[in-house]
């Protein structure tokens, strides 16, 4: 199925990502670029918008751009209100058209039913998916350096209600460790609680470091008794011509990353 997907996206001519990652068959997922959208400026092209897309002059370009992501997937997105925080929203089929109109306030979502589609969108946070080896649920999680810190992977573990021996996470596009300058306020959350986190950081000036996102994120799963992760390594700061990033543009659109159960699988 993912094979097909990334086939139906090479015939697109669009550079979007089918993460290789060691998933069940019925677990699809899918990450976009900034390629392959109508909305200009700063916000050129496939810009996802904010969960409930703002009444501003890109409003109707989001809106396309949400049509062209749509024939792609099983069913509108579920988004989210993402506030940096480690709330998991719990998706079904009693509660997923409500969700789709009004998106919930969290950073996180897991759902057990067949063709729902969870969504999170990211200009530098790390996107990270989740699946069970079973293929019975699947999670998404928006894991900028707040909620990484304050623990969103692992609330998403939580929910997921599976043994970690048989999750696989995947790792989408993020800001990369040689451009994530942060200070002492990120070092701290991170080193005070675990102080072997210290690895993922590199002196940079006077009370600075780069901090590797990827590296804080895998060593967080691990800890949690994950083994398989895949993906990282791609930087959305420098990788200017596929990705949007808020840290170099600022006004700026966002990438969606999505998984889903296959409907009928």
């Amino acid at each position: 199925m993912s094979a097909t997907l990334a086939n139906r996206l090479e015939q697109a001519g669009l550079d979007w990502i089918v993460p290789a990652w060691d998933a069940p068959p019925n677990a699809l997922a899918l990450s976009t670029s900034r390629n392959g959208g109508v909305a200009v400026g700063a916000r050129a092209s496939l810009d996802m918008g904010a969960a409930i897309p703002a009444q501003d002059d890109q409003h109707a370009a989001v809106q396309e751009n949400r049509r062209t992501l749509g024939q792609y997937l099983p069913a509108a997105p579920v988004w989210l209100a993402q506030v940096h925080e480690t709330a998991v929203a719990l998706i079904d089929r009693a509660n997923v058209s409500g969700l789709r109109v009004s998106p919930p306030t969290a950073d996180a979502a897991v759902t057990r039913e067949p063709g729902i589609v969870l969504g999170v969108r990211t200009a530098d946070c790390l996107p990270v998916l989740f699946a069970d080896r079973a293929g019975t649920v699947v999670g998404a999680a928006h894991a900028g350096w707040r909620g990484l810190a304050a623990g969103v992977l692992e609330a998403t573990l939580h929910a997921m209600d599976a043994p970690p021996l048989e999750i696989v996470a995947w790792l989408g596009p993020a800001i990369g460790p040689q451009r994530f300058e942060v200070g002492r306020d990120v070092f701290d959350a991170f080193c005070l609680p675990d102080p072997g986190a210290v690895t993922c950081f590199a002196p940079h000036g006077d009370g600075k470091w780069l901090a590797d996102l990827y590296g804080l994120a895998r060593r967080r799963l691990r800890r949690a008794g994950v083994a398989a992760i895949a993906g990282g390594g791609h930087c959305t700061m420098t990788e200017s011509s596929r990705f949007f990033s808020w840290r170099r543009d600022k006004d700026t659109g966002r990438m969606a990353t999505l998984v889903w159960l296959a409907p009928g699988a």
